[in-house]
């Protein structure tokens, strides 16, 4: 059997990919609880299916294994003792107490079957959907009025997040808010427990224990020994360093870690919302990221003399830095919207930076940057739009909803 997972670059051919198709979770948005699910609208569901149903089905016609999440949690909850242990660790992760509410709970989502119990977990519990439970705390109380004894999931189409793999072996990722810190359980249950992946004793560069931050729109494979990890608002230095050193201590083929610090915004989640790569030597940036003088800050990580140390080096500028890394003579940064002060941040907030590379040069995109999709034509790139009215409105674009398990390793 092949590997099951396998990621040696971001442009390698695509071969297998991990979606997740929108559910109820969407209808469960309401506009007094955008901020605290991380949305800034309301996505209309069967449209927003029908945009998804799309960009699974161009990826199907250019030869990629579409797996869905749902699928194989529900494969991997295989036994009545899994299935168990999994409600009681997602009412434990959703802050539920070990009292009545959280056993009634329990018995309300064990009556279902597993994919519907699945599906239930991810639309979120409602208060009125189980009899009621009676409150014998202050906090419960005061929040009495919440409609939610479980939150829904809704960003969990964005299932680049939860994980990343990196080579032969995956970071199973600590997710920064507390909306969307459960995503990564359901990938530590499929490695764990999926035949397809539990036999394959598949290396776990970070795990979602940790202390700090990290999520998968910050992690980059540039290269077989060199991958980028942006410092943002969803992913922590300490949490770099410490997937650096496991990398550095536990293979051989990354020998280095570029620490892209990135505006620490809403409209710049992740790295990979402002800089992709699409070619061999061209990469999708969003000029803003840079100062006037075309600088920024990127650490480059190598390992130090111990196997708790580090090796870090300042660098500025990210065109030169991106060569030395990558050996490459020239390379070309494709600015969002052609750097135009007004298409260029309307494009890179429609996700026109968050390309999603299925092959060396061809690239799936988002329908409305029709700006940055012409210029990635005129520089020679093959692009497939899919449209996004309601796929855009969560903030993320084709990249952000795929999480690659297994690409082709470039010649």
């Amino acid at each position: 059997m092949k590997n099951a997972v396998n990621v040696t670059s971001e442009i390698g051919k695509l071969q297998t990919v991990l979606l997740h198709r929108p559910g109820e979770e969407v209808e469960n948005l309401t506009p007094e609880y955008l901020q605290r699910l991380l949305f800034d609208d309301i996505p209309y569901l069967p449209i927003i299916q029908k945009e998804h149903d799309v960009f699974a089905e161009t990826l199907r016609e250019n030869e990629i294994e579409v797996l869905y999440l749902t699928d194989l949690l529900s494969e991997a909850l295989h036994s009545e003792e899994i299935k168990e242990q999994f409600v009681h660790d997602i009412l434990t992760e959703s802050k539920i107490s070990v009292d009545d509410s959280f056993y009634v709970i329990s018995e309300y989502l064990l009556s279902f079957d597993t994919p519907e119990m699945i599906k239930k977990i991810i639309a979120g519990v409602r208060k009125d959907e189980i009899e009621h439970i009676k409150k014998k705390h202050l906090y419960e109380i005061l929040t009495s009025h919440y409609p939610f004894y479980l939150d829904p999931m809704p960003n969990l189409y964005f299932t680049r997040d939860p994980a990343a793999v990196v080579g032969n072996g995956l970071a199973i990722n600590k997710m920064r808010e507390p909306a969307r810190q459960r995503e990564s359980l359901f990938i530590d249950y499929i490695v764990n427990y999926h035949p397809r992946f539990k036999n394959q004793e598949i290396p776990i560069w970070f795990n979602r224990d940790f202390d700090y931050p990290l999520e998968g729109g910050d992690v980059l494979v540039l290269s077989k020994d060199t991958i980028a990890i942006g410092i943002s608002a969803r992913t922590a230095a300490k949490s770099i360093e410490r997937f650096a050193l496991n990398l550095f201590n536990n293979q051989n083929s990354v020998k280095r870690v570029l620490a892209v610090e990135i505006p620490k915004s809403r409209a710049y989640m992740h790295l990979d919302t402002v800089f992709t790569m699409i070619d061999v030597d061209k990469f999708t940036i969003h000029s803003a990221i840079q100062d006037s003088n075309g600088e920024m800050d990127i650490y480059v990580l190598g390992q130090g003399s111990d196997p708790e140390t580090l090796n870090i080096a300042h660098k500025t500028n990210l065109l030169e830095t991106l060569k030395e890394v990558l050996e490459l003579k020239e390379i070309l940064l494709i600015p969002c919207g052609g750097g135009d002060i007004i298409a260029g941040p309307r494009e890179q907030w429609n996700d026109g930076s968050n390309t999603l590379a299925i092959a060396p040069g061809k690239v799936i995109t988002y329908d409305r940057n029709y700006v940055t999709n012409q210029l990635l034509r005129e520089n020679g790139i093959e692009v497939i739009e899919v449209p996004s009215s309601e796929l855009s409105r969560g903030r993320g674009g084709p990249r952000c909803m795929s999480m690659p398990l297994v690409r082709k390793d470039l010649e």
